[in-house]
């Protein structure tokens, strides 16, 4: 199974997305998923933001070989899961044709409990970036556990 995580830039909350999922999804022996990010707005081949590297590395999570890529419709055709960080995301990866599979990560893990965006840290502090961290490592984890839930009921 393959899960995107969606952003604008792709240098900051997608790219700390993946980096937790590829974290968790091997911390608990996870095996058949695997996680990639695009932005809506990427400039192909762009480092994660200073703030995202800085605050990834506090959690033993490294982000300096992460280069953004723009979201297409070939990306989303080969996602099976696009979990998107704000509505405009959301739309935007609809409309390369991603329907249902795509959704608000926050709704995804809330089981549409939470409707929010992710906060974005772009242009903030450290501190910007270490919240929203804080709040990917907790979102992810319960759209993982979601991911391999649906999966045992389907087995």
């Amino acid at each position: 199974m393959k899960i995107l995580f969606v952003c604008s830039g792709n240098t900051c909350r997608s790219p700390m997305a993946e980096a937790i999922a590829r974290a968790r999804i091997a911390e608990r022996g996870l095996p058949g998923l695997d996680v990639a990010s695009a932005g809506t707005g990427a400039l192909d081949g762009a480092a994660a933001s200073d703030g995202a590297l800085l605050v990834a590395l506090e959690h033993g999570v490294d982000l300096s070989m992460h280069r953004s890529r723009l979201l297409t419709a070939d990306i989303v055709r080969d996602s099976d899961v696009i979990l998107t960080m704000a509505p405009s995301h959301l739309d935007a990866a609809r409309r390369l044709g991603a329907g249902e599979r795509a959704e608000l990560l926050t709704t995804f893990a809330t089981r549409g409990a939470d409707h929010r965006a992710v906060r974005d840290p772009y242009g903030g502090d450290l501190d910007a970036y270490r919240t929203t961290f804080e709040e990917l490592e907790e979102l992810v984890g319960r759209a993982l556990e979601r991911l391999a839930a649906d999966r045992n009921a389907k087995s």
